[in-house]
């Protein structure tokens, strides 16, 4: 959505352009700031200031407002960044997706961006040139809860693509919101990875004074190079502070926190590594697997769905989806499990043909289903365990296993199998 007739009108006649700090007078108050883009979303009425405490202002323009240009900002082009190689440095693969960790800062404006080019990505935070070479490229621009399966496909083919290139180790920038879910998705696609695989995130953005972006992306550079530990790993700060970041394990991740710089924790687990931002980093347990064919294996099954039970689930309204999806992971209470009547439920869709798993709400701890007579008649209802398994990685890799069989025993016995560390022998955290 473009400018309103009258605001259009007002910046032209004051000769007002983007990053132009501008005095504005509307509805009797003053304010002072610099002219930020107008997106399509924004109100065609409405001028964005970003005043000097940071913080950006939305002022509605009348016919009694006043536009007047304080000082005019440097009209010229952002130089690109090129992508170079330094000699004696390893070389580390960047796969944009998008999120708030690939953009960077307009200075002129102090607008924040979606990096949509290999040379904005590298932009983001020219450091890491120090540390590594870089091989730049955007796979998407999207927020993570646009990511789906066929993006997960898509994402794995490009970085089993550069590992067979050669590179020492693979950076994605990721949206934090569904990072662990595409963690878990490339963790079992890729088969034997034999490198770091590395997805980060940011919570605050690059414009403010918080944000993790940067010290996030020169923390997973350095665990690529230094460390250069094989797997898929999520890579975030591990406390509020700006001291160390903590490496978890694609599968047993999850972020726990909406806005918290150390939202993400290891669940039933502990983190893999732990990197001090001020030049160490700790080996806290090796999960590297000696002498493995690495190869892409990306059949999905996209017909797999996750639901919660809550008190007073109605089998009625949930069993002709269950009947209608291939999987069904249910995300039960405490050890597993579900009302009387859903049993019921889960054992009609299972003689359907639907592979039915059980999780647990609580996410730390098991699931154990030989506990209580619920449990024993989820078992008599055809359900498989998660054991250990958060809901969401259950979710992802249902739809990996039914991608590679349908074949009722080979799924449970897979379900139930640690093929990537998402199943723990033992609980294996520190109280």
């Amino acid at each position: 959505m473009n400018y309103s007739e009258l605001a259009s009108r007002m910046l032209k006649a004051a000769d007002a352009m983007e990053g132009d700090t501008l005095k504005v007078v509307a509805s009797g108050r003053e304010y002072q700031g610099i002219l930020m883009p107008h997106h399509e979303f924004s109100d065609p009425d409405v001028l964005v200031l970003k005043m000097k405490s940071g913080y950006n202002v939305g002022v509605r323009l009348d016919g009694s407002s006043a536009v007047e240009v304080i000082s005019h900002a440097e009209r010229k082009e952002k130089p690109a960044r090129r992508q170079k190689n330094e000699s004696g440095l390893k070389t580390v693969a960047v796969i944009g997706t998008g999120g708030t960790i690939a953009s960077y800062v307009d200075y002129r404006t102090g607008a924040v961006h979606p990096a949509l080019s290999a040379d904005d990505l590298l932009g983001a935070v020219p450091e890491i040139s120090s540390i590594c070479n870089v091989k730049a490229r955007v796979l998407f621009s999207i927020f993570s809860e646009n990511m789906d399966v066929k993006a997960w496909v898509t994402l794995a083919q490009a970085v089993r693509e550069e590992l067979d290139k050669g590179v020492d180790g693979v950076i994605i920038p990721h949206g934090t919101d569904t990072m662990g879910y595409t963690s878990a998705a490339l963790s079992f696609m890729l088969e034997g990875v034999e490198r770091p695989v590395v997805l980060v995130g940011a919570q605050r953005s690059s414009d403010r004074p918080s944000s993790d972006a940067y010290t996030n992306l020169i923390a997973a550079g350095r665990f690529c190079v230094e460390c250069a530990m094989p797997g898929v790993f999520v890579l975030m700060h591990e406390t509020s502070s700006d001291t160390t970041a903590a490496v978890h394990l694609g599968t047993k991740v999850r972020k726990m926190h909406t806005s918290r710089r150390d939202a993400f924790a290891s669940i039933n687990s502990r983190p893999v590594a732990r990197v001090h931002f001020n030049g160490a980093i700790e080996v806290l347990q090796n999960v590297a697997k000696e002498n493995r064919e690495h190869y892409l294996k990306d059949n999905m099954e996209e017909n797999v769905a996750l639901l919660q039970f809550y008190p007073g689930m109605d089998p009625r309204t949930f069993l002709p989806l269950m009947k209608a999806h291939k999987g069904i992971v249910i995300a039960g209470s405490g050890l597993g499990h579900v009302s009387s009547s859903m049993v019921e439920a889960v054992r009609e869709a299972t003689a359907s043909g639907t592979i039915v798993v059980m999780a647990s709400q609580c996410y730390y701890g098991r699931v154990n289903l030989n506990v209580y007579a619920t449990g024993r008649d989820l078992i008599n209802a055809g359900a498989i365990s998660a054991e250990d398994m958060i809901p969401e990685t259950a979710l992802v890799k249902l739809m990996w296993v039914l991608g590679q069989t349908d074949d009722r025993k080979k799924v449970e016995g897979m379900m139930t199998a640690d093929l990537r560390g998402e199943i723990a022998e033992r609980r294996d955290v520190d109280d």
